[in-house]
């Protein structure tokens, strides 16, 4: 088991958005997590995605007690075995395609010529091998996502969190952003666990939880 959360409780002042939540991933399984707004998915991708703390509950990430780590320790452990992508793509506009992806890397020390060499591969792998020297100004919304892909993938991290990934992008975009997330999963193995509202989407993962008043059904 690559994810294991056990009665996750979150809240904030009065408003009880988790309930005891319990989830599982297994390694290379995608899952979608679906539900209406206000549901408390994204509150879990946080949690399960070590960027917010639960009241209660407990949450263990390929084999480490993520919630006995120190601040330090725990941004490390993200660096190296958590990526996310967002339904903003959350590019540096200054930066080309090629240095938005390798900015991961150079954060956890790895020389740059090395970061180079990996993220022209992945931008290749997305089918940006042509833009990388072009600014986020200069790229579709879909070449944006795609590039906002491969960063979350440069530091081969064991898991993804994607939160609405495809929620801003046109139907044809989103169904090759969609056939994407399984061509990659097949070809790295991470497990992925995607948030959003698009049945198309949750129907071709691999399971689909829906949330209910900070609950799956």
């Amino acid at each position: 088991m690559i994810i294991e959360a056990k009665n996750i409780s979150k809240s904030f002042g009065q408003l009880k958005v988790l309930k005891s939540v319990d989830f599982q991933a297994e390694h290379g399984e995608i899952v979608s997590i679906t539900g209406a707004s206000g549901a408390g998915k994204t509150t879990l991708l946080q949690i399960l995605g070590t960027l917010s703390s639960p009241d209660e509950g407990t949450l263990c990430i390929d084999g480490t007690d993520v919630l006995s780590l120190g601040s330090r320790q725990l941004s490390s452990f993200r660096g190296k075995k958590i990526g996310f992508v967002f339904q903003d793509h959350h590019l540096l506009p200054e930066f080309t395609a090629l240095e938005n992806v390798m900015i991961p890397e150079l954060i956890a020390g790895v020389p740059r010529k090395t970061a180079t060499v990996h993220a022209q591969e992945l931008l290749a792998e997305v089918g940006l091998a042509d833009r990388t020297g072009h600014k986020p100004s200069e790229l579709s919304g879909g070449e944006k996502q795609r590039v906002a892909i491969a960063r979350a993938l440069v530091n081969r991290p064991a898991v993804i969190f994607a939160d609405e990934p495809t929620g801003n992008l046109d139907s044809v975009t989103k169904e090759e952003i969609h056939r994407l997330f399984f061509s990659l999963r097949d070809k790295f193995g991470q497990t992925i666990v995607i948030v959003t509202h698009d049945p198309a989407l949750a129907s071709l993962c691999d399971r689909s939880l829906t949330m209910r008043d900070g609950r799956f059904e």
